[in-house]
């Protein structure tokens, strides 16, 4: 009896997450869609199949675009930003969890206040900072600050993880007379794997997103990241939809790559602290 009385509302919420999933889905589809149509394909309408397959056009764009120069320049600056923001918030997130030291609430505090502020509001002092030391149109001007922009949330989130391990596994390795870098090592890193490997994907999301700071701090197309050429592009090819749209593909398909690749480890990071 309880099984058939709550069977209608599974049914209901699984219809929702189906439509849900559909909504999603669907501007994906027709974004591939479109990047394999001819322009006369395009005029036919938004869900009118192609006669063929036009994969030239992601050629076209990828040449034309200078894409493989702006994937490049986008692994270059996402893989250090992501090791050190992770590095770094893997070391003062331990220290806020467990340690004890003078003005702890209050540097916690200027973390929290450092997620508030946007980068529009500290871009200009920010660019003129970077021409004072000379490092306009260079590879240290988009990782350096994208570093000290990830370090508040790699801090506040690893130090919310590492609060949800076990405490009597680390009392026991304090009763054994562990000290903090061994306890750090062997203990919190490998429990922390799921955390940290969530922490990395929403930073490469970010850092691979990110539009802003190089299009300020950078105008030399030799420095120039994937969003940022594709601005450049989508001015040059408005009229050619198709191509627009491979180049478009070209940009997010890393991302949805590397969702694909870790959701699990994703969901796993997630939901840690919810089975403690």
């Amino acid at each position: 009896m309880g099984r058939s009385s709550n069977y209608p509302a599974a049914l209901f919420l699984r219809i929702v997450l189906w439509l849900l999933a559909f909504v999603t889905i669907t501007p994906f589809l027709l974004l591939l869609l479109t990047s394999i149509k001819s322009k006369a394909d395009v005029l036919k309408g938004a869900f009118a199949l192609p006669a063929y397959p036009h994969f030239e056009n992601y050629v076209d764009a990828w040449n034309a675009g200078h894409f493989n120069i702006y994937f490049w320049n986008s692994i270059v600056v996402v893989i250090p930003v992501v090791a050190a923001s992770v590095f770094l918030g893997l070391l003062t997130g331990f220290a806020f969890a467990y340690l004890s030291f003078p003005l702890r609430r209050t540097l916690f505090a200027i973390l929290t206040l450092g997620m508030m502020v946007p980068a529009e509001a500290f871009i200009i002092p920010l660019y003129y900072e970077m021409r004072y030391l000379g490092l306009i149109n260079t590879y240290a001007a988009l990782i350096i600050p994208q570093i000290a922009m990830s370090i508040p949330f790699s801090t506040i989130f690893l130090a919310s993880a590492m609060q949800q391990l076990p405490e009597e596994v680390l009392e026991a390795a304090v009763l054994d007379g562990a000290g903090r870098f061994y306890i750090l090592r062997k203990i919190v890193i490998p429990l922390m794997i799921p955390a940290m490997s969530t922490l990395a994907l929403f930073l490469f999301i970010w850092t691979w997103n990110e539009f802003l700071i190089p299009f300020i701090l950078v105008n030399d197309d030799a420095y120039r990241t994937l969003p940022l050429g594709m601005l450049f592009f989508q001015g040059r090819y408005t009229v050619n939809t198709p191509v627009l749209t491979a180049g478009a593909v070209i940009v997010i398909f890393p991302l949805i790559l590397t969702y694909l690749v870790f959701q699990r480890r994703f969901i796993a990071g997630l939901t840690a602290g919810a089975t403690k």
